[in-house]
């Protein structure tokens, strides 16, 4: 979770000691007390909204030290631009207006591909604001934090061209002095352009800064900035080391708890040599990093020229193939151009050699694709979607597009995709994506990012290789809400081209399958799938009131009646109401979504489930379950579910292969993690139960459901003490009270403790009277206590009521004691669990 500087209100990491934008210690540093500036807007600007009589607010971007800053369109000139809106406690000081004012003179002078351009400062009804060029793109430190360490194939062509900027802002006699990989923007054509010469200084002038005052960021100042001392261009190319060094490591080469102690380390620690760090560091490239960090200036390189030139010398020893950058658009829509001499051109063999070097570093360059993915990649994760939008209001649709992708994707089997659960579960965390990758076990990622403004809708989608962060494919989509459904079906062929799947027949013409024409009907439904993920009571109530209004859009709209079935089973399942009055109403829902579109594998699966725990028809909910595999192998509850089918039927190796199944499709689901420990309960393999259910709880240390199946394997192995100790711990983390109830019940009977689980007992007996409760569970409890009239009565009221619990009686070692009883053997015959 990122933590929000109490100055500037930007966003950093959650190790982050101290904000990266203003140096403030955040609240997790003990040395210093933090002091929160509160921040009087002079306007309330919103989407939409004029400023100065020529801003119309697009979007915020972001908070930094010195103020807000929103992306705008200048009706004056007809285009985008950035605005920052400086602070009242910054701007409200005369002589830091004067030096900001001062400052922009000589920032505006820089004109070059690789800096972007300030503008003005101005003042609208006291309010102070400074414009500059829009950038669109991603931040380096952003594309650290998703990669890591980046190769030197990638780092080099970077390095050179913020050079090539700095070259011409230190010709013109400026200094940035506060250049970090926030303030490096790589724009839409993978280009890189410095940002923000707002605190630059002229080399030759005096006195704009005041004498004295320690500017820039901690992590990146150099020896000089951190004694406050006079600075030259010198300073920025200390700073430029420090972001390489980040590059190629993932790390910075000075940390400390404090600003002062990371900037004292600038001053007098050597830093480590990066190659410790990361070995396939060139040793010429590790070099030219520790002589950008020289203490002494006038040991570091002389100029940003200097130092570019030795970047390039560098490159040529690499590999041809690791000298292509990643691209952020296709290649093909890139303006692309050369320029060469050949001094000796009426020489003949010279041109055509020339021509021939040419040829090649094109083809390297642009046309060939990356030697990692020379053969078809065949796993992809698709990470949820980011509502850019300016009302933050679109968060289904983002949702809903990458789940429809997954859905789409993992139905071709030659794919490993990934279930949802899995892939949202990085959703608001930034994290490398190798880590990413490494945990879901894919090779490719798909990402992107939703605005929708009005009727409009811009969706940006990016498929990156794992290995080196390359950007297979990207592409930027600007169309009409209703062409939302076009532009699904395009992602997901350009997807399986980019990673050389070969489709044969009609999966080549149309993978994404339009279940509906209505954009309302579709955005009720993804809102109605917002709210099931969540499986709370309330959000699951939402979310059939959304299925249900989707369907009064487009009663032929199979998605929204299979939807509508996975909330009344899962309502029943939780015992949030009685399964009589669900699980008929999940039933229809399913045969009514199957009637509509045969093919739709979770129908299938919603319908199984109700024929197994309800209707306990379980030759017909194989079949199903089967059917739903058939269709679309990537769907991981199908693989689920039918684990638990196989385990009441006592084919135990069976249910264990298909619970491992849904794991590798969706290994980060906490339900999926937890059930392993289940089925395997199941099958009395209680070691192994015990063992992977500690690796549960190692991936999801407060998910309730772990500490209960705990208590069931501590149980029948006697380790009551152990079984309490987990049960108290699930009503730490806020259990459902009457769930974890009988499990306490069931411990205190299976320990002998009969006074104490009749007490219980009782007062779940009483609770029933108000609300529902399973029950299979009470007959269970009467079992464990030897009490066998009392069960079998409860077993029979929970078959009149078609408890969905009940078809678990033969694989619960707690009826052990009923099983020599012919009532026992008659209620499995009852419920097709015997013949």
């Amino acid at each position: 979770m990122d933590i929000k500087c109490p100055k500037c209100h930007s966003d950093n990491t959650d190790t982050a000691r101290f904000c990266s934008n203003c140096a403030t210690p955040l609240p997790s540093s003990k040395d210093i007390p933090v002091t929160e500036t509160i921040e009087t807007p002079t306007e309330e600007l919103t989407r939409g909204t004029t400023f100065a009589g020529r801003y119309e607010i697009i979007e915020e971007l972001g908070k930094g030290g010195m103020g807000k800053v929103c992306r705008v369109e200048d009706k004056k000139l007809n285009e985008e631009v950035a605005m920052k809106l400086i602070k009242p406690e910054i701007a409200s000081d005369k002589k830091t207006l004067e030096r900001f004012s001062n400052e922009l003179k000589l920032a505006r002078k820089i004109v070059h591909r690789n800096v972007a351009r300030m503008f003005d400062l101005n003042e609208e009804k006291g309010t102070h604001y400074i414009t500059m060029e829009y950038v669109r793109g991603e931040d380096l430190k952003r594309l650290i934090r998703k990669i890591g360490q980046l190769s030197a194939g990638q780092v080099i062509p970077i390095a050179k061209q913020v050079c090539e900027g700095l070259a011409e802002a230190h010709r013109l006699g400026v200094v940035h002095r506060d250049l970090k990989p926030q303030n490096i923007m790589i724009d839409e054509d993978g280009n890189a352009r410095i940002m923000d010469f707002g605190i630059a200084r002229s080399i030759k002038g005096k006195g704009i800064t005041g004498a004295g005052v320690m500017v820039g960021t901690p992590e990146y100042m150099s020896p000089e900035q951190a004694e406050a001392k006079e600075v030259d261009h010198r300073s920025d190319i200390y700073s430029l080391g420090v972001i390489l060094y980040e590059m190629l490591t993932g790390q910075l080469p000075f940390g400390g708890e404090t600003p002062l102690a990371i900037a004292m380390k600038h001053k007098g620690e050597i830093p480590k040599n990066p190659q410790e760090l990361n070995p396939q560091i060139p040793n010429e490239l590790a070099q030219l990093i520790l002589k950008c960090l020289e203490k002494e200036k006038e040991k570091r390189y002389q100029s940003a020229g200097e130092l570019r030139s030795e970047l390039e010398e560098i490159e040529q020893g690499l590999p041809t193939t690791e000298r292509a950058m990643p691209q952020s658009k296709p290649l093909t829509s890139k303006e692309i151009t050369f320029k060469f001499s050949l001094r000796k051109t009426y020489i003949p063999g010279l041109i055509a050699a020339g021509l021939i070097v040419i040829a090649v570093f094109i083809w390297q360059i642009y046309l060939k694709k990356p030697a990692q993915v020379s053969q078809a990649i065949h796993s992809i994760a698709v990470l949820p979607f980011e509502d850019l939008s300016a009302a933050k209001d679109q968060e289904h649709l983002a949702d809903g597009l990458a789940e429809t992708l997954i859905n789409t994707l993992s139905s071709i089997k030659e794919l490993h995709v990934p279930a949802r659960t899995s892939s949202f579960f990085f959703k608001g965390k930034e994290q490398d994506i190798r880590e990413i990758g490494q945990k879901l076990g894919v090779e490719s990622l798909l990402e992107g990012s939703i605005q929708v403004a009005g009727n409009r809708l811009r969706l940006t989608v990016q498929l990156i290789n794992v290995a080196d962060g390359f950007h297979l494919w990207s592409e930027k989509y600007d169309k009409t809400v209703g062409d939302v459904f076009v532009i699904q079906d395009d992602i997901a062929q350009s997807v399986v081209k980019a990673l050389k799947i070969k489709l044969l027949g009609e999966r080549e013409k149309v993978l994404f399958k339009d279940y509906t024409e209505s954009r309302e009907a579709y955005d009720l439904y993804l809102r109605g799938r917002f709210f099931w993920s969540k499986r709370g009571k309330t959000d699951i109530e939402k979310a059939v009131d959304y299925f249900q209004k989707a369907i009064e859009k487009d009663p032929g709209y199979a998605r929204a009646y299979s939807g509508l079935a996975d909330s009344y089973a899962v309502l029943a399942s939780n015992q949030f109401i009685p399964p009589d009055e669900s699980y008929p109403k999940a039933k229809a829902a399913a045969l009514k979504a199957l009637e509509l579109d045969d093919r739709l594998a979770e129908a299938h699966a919603s319908l199984a489930t109700i024929l197994h725990l309800y209707d306990h028809a379980l030759v017909e909910a194989e079949r199903e379950f089967k059917k739903a595999i058939e269709i679309n192998p990537g769907y991981s509850t199908a693989h689920h579910w039918y684990a638990l089918l196989l385990a009441n039927l006592g084919r135990h190796d069976d249910s264990i292969e298909e619970i491992y199944r849904a794991q590798e499709i969706d290994p980060l689901s906490p339900r999926v993690n937890a059930e392993i420990g289940v089925i395997l309960f199941f099958a009395r393999e209680y070691k192994l139960a015990l063992e992977e259910l500690q690796k549960s709880v190692e991936l999801f240390p407060e998910d309730i459901a772990n500490y209960r199946y705990f208590s069931w394997v501590f149980g029948q192995l006697g380790k009551y003490d152990d079984a309490i100790s987990s049960l108290l711990r699930a009503y730490e983390l806020g259990g459902e009270s009457s769930a974890l109830d009988t499990d306490l019940a069931l411990i205190y009977a299976l320990s002998g403790n009969r006074n104490e689980a009749q007490k219980r007992l009782k007062d779940i007996i009483e609770n029933s009277k108000l609300n529902y409760v399973s029950p299979f569970e009470i007959g269970r409890i009467y079992a464990s206590l030897r009490e066998k009239e009392q069960s079998f009565i409860w077993l029979e009221k929970g078959l009149l009521e078609k408890d969905a619990r009940l078809i678990f009686i033969n694989v619960m070692p707690d009826f052990n004691p009923l099983h020599s009883d012919p009532r026992f053997t008659e209620l499995l015959k009852k419920m097709g669990l015997e013949k």
